[in-house]
């Protein structure tokens, strides 16, 4: 299985760099199943300033990251790794979800353009991102956090990333494929049987596997129902 690369274009890169090391994407990457960059947009500029923004034409409130410092980050990459997947974040794109996650995860190498103050020259999006994707409907001061969810989000659905690859299965948005519905996941229950009046399901500690997946399939679909509506089954 090849090494998947994440290039993160930011002008914080120390959040990104903390956020990687850890857990079970900071072993992918001692494995080298995961590979991760960091490109400073700020190391890119040539004013003594080091400025990577400025007034929007047309007027308005906050300032908008320059097309060039991004552009020239793009190009770095790509001239020492190579061709890349360009990913932009931003709250003005469709809804990033599993099915981009599974899509994403095809991919090698993925740069993630993270924005900040107003977002980033609309004429990099126009001429040279691939993708574009929002996490929700909020808004969050920079792209930073919304790549790193992504990142972990794909680099999960990679071979040899989790322990238990069965575990992507059956979790909540699992493909149609893989369930019979893509759903929520069943709620999950663990030691002691009883904890401050409460007991796990009788169901769950029977040892009979037939009616637990039943139970689980039946519990999922309703929590569905109940939650997510947009997601019941036809």
């Amino acid at each position: 299985m090849s090494t998947q690369v994440f290039e993160f274009v930011t002008i914080f890169p120390e959040l990104v760099r903390q956020f990687v090391a850890s857990g079970l994407m900071g072993k992918a990457i001692e494995q080298g199943r995961v590979e991760v960059h960091s490109t400073v947009t700020r190391e890119l500029t040539t004013d003594k300033h080091r400025s990577v923004d400025d007034a929007p034409f047309g007027g308005g409130a906050g300032m908008v990251m320059l097309a060039e410092p991004v552009a020239q980050a793009i190009e770095s990459i790509e001239e020492h790794r190579g061709k890349s997947l360009r990913v932009l974040l931003t709250p003005s794109a469709a809804r990033f979800d599993q099915r981009a996650a599974r899509e994403l995860a095809t991919h090698d190498h993925i740069t993630l353009l993270c924005g900040r103050y107003e977002g980033i020259d609309d004429r990099i999006r126009e001429h040279m991102v691939d993708r574009a994707y929002s996490l929700g409907d909020f808004v969050l001061n920079g792209g930073e956090v919304a790549a790193l969810a992504i990142f972990e989000a794909v680099a999960r659905l990679r071979e040899g990333v989790l322990g238990n690859p069965e575990s992507i299965e059956t979790e909540s948005f699992a493909s149609e494929e893989e369930l019979t519905h893509a759903g929520l996941e069943h709620p999950h229950y663990t030691r002691p049987a009883q904890w401050r009046g409460h007991e796990v399901p009788e169901v769950l500690r029977s040892g009979d596997h037939v009616k637990i997946s039943q139970w689980r399939e039946r519990v999922a679909l309703q929590r569905t129902h109940t939650l997510r509506p947009d997601l019941r089954p036809e």
